[in-house]
């Protein structure tokens, strides 16, 4: 996250690993929310799990954006690309 002021109600895009198939990484839409646990905190909310919002993250503002950071780590792959 680099620097970023994300407001709860903002969809970001995020590389996804399948938790199946460690192997397989997607760029995924999440939702950026109040955190249950911590009022005064952000989370993601993606398949129905909250996420602490944190610059450990990448997350990216619009999905070409990420998935041209999807493109440079992992090659020029249109499978985890969202269509």
């Amino acid at each position: 996250m680099e620097n970023q002021n994300y407001q709860a109600g903002d969809i970001v895009y995020v590389f996804y690993r399948n938790p199946h198939t460690q192997d397989v990484a997607n760029v995924q839409s999440a939702a950026v929310v109040n955190n249950p646990q911590k009022e005064d905190e952000l989370a993601l909310f993606l398949y129905e799990t909250y996420y602490p919002l944190s610059g450990e993250m990448a997350v990216y503002s619009t999905e070409e954006e990420a998935n041209e950071a999807y493109n440079y780590y992992y090659g020029d792959d249109s499978e985890g690309i969202i269509q």
